[in-house]
């Protein structure tokens, strides 16, 4: 019997790790072997991260990616890597590191070489960029910036319950450090993205979505013109960023289900 990759689903800011439940249980259902893990210093529910910021607070890109490396580090044989905004950026640069057999990289947050920063993204991330002590700091949304950068596509009703089931304060360092990328040359957002041995690679993008709009992933498609290896996109024209949690939840994991077994994955 082929040995089934095991998964691991990567969350972006402002979402705990136990929003990727409904995922989980699907990918069991379809025989993989999935665990959502969160991030370094994250409380194991929702209701503790709200009560203990400071736990989150100050890790960057690195110390994330490094975080996941070593707990594949565990595993028998390469995961599939599926992350969502900022999670989506570490499943790339675990990639392109040959730590994972494919990634599937859902409204994921800018890579070094991305040009395009639209409006609707710069007023996603404000609550964090309008103090600059915030880099070292884990900043919560609001209700209403919750329902701008990631229920702008749904009910406020179900904007809301979002909100409440799984928002918790995010570290600010990852921001300013992507918002950085195009300076540094040693930027943490950098991928391996000429890397011709690696894994397939699926972008996801939300027509919608404020915080990481359409031109983002676009741009990050250009970014691996260099690479003959497998890289896909595909848009959900009508999804914003809550795209991974909301009442469409599904139609995107079975998506990126299909998408895994056309690769043989």
């Amino acid at each position: 019997m082929a040995t089934v990759n095991p998964v691991i689903f990567i969350h972006g800011l402002w979402l705990h790790a136990t929003s990727w439940e409904p995922w989980n249980e699907l990918f069991r259902e379809a025989g993989y072997e999935p665990s959502a893990l969160g991030w370094p210093g994250e409380p194991d529910t929702v209701e503790e991260a709200r009560r203990q910021p400071e736990k989150i607070a100050d890790y960057g890109i690195d110390d994330v990616t490094t975080h996941y490396a070593k707990l594949i580090a565990e595993l028998p044989v390469k995961p599939i890597v599926i992350g969502h905004s900022f999670g989506g950026m570490i499943a790339q640069k675990l990639l392109g590191q040959d730590l994972a057999a494919a990634a599937v990289a859902i409204d994921a947050a800018q890579i070094k070489g991305v040009l395009p920063l639209p409006l609707s993204a710069l007023r996603s991330t404000l609550p964090v960029f309008r103090n600059p002590a915030n880099k070292h700091r884990a900043v919560s949304l609001t209700a209403a910036q919750f329902r701008y950068a990631f229920g702008n596509a749904v009910t406020e009703q179900e904007s809301q319950e979002l909100f409440d089931r799984w928002s918790i304060p995010a570290p600010g360092r990852p921001l300013f450090e992507a918002a950085a990328a195009n300076f540094d040359p040693h930027s943490p957002a950098k991928v391996d993205t000429g890397n011709e041995m690696r894994g397939p690679l699926l972008l996801v993008t939300g027509g919608q979505d404020h915080t990481v709009p359409e031109a983002v992933t676009r741009s990050t498609l250009k970014q691996y013109r260099h690479s003959h290896a497998v890289t896909d996109i595909h848009k959900f024209p009508d999804r914003a960023h809550s795209l991974t949690i909301d009442s469409g939840w599904r139609e995107v994991a079975e998506f990126s289900l299909s998408w895994l077994q056309r690769n043989s994955l």
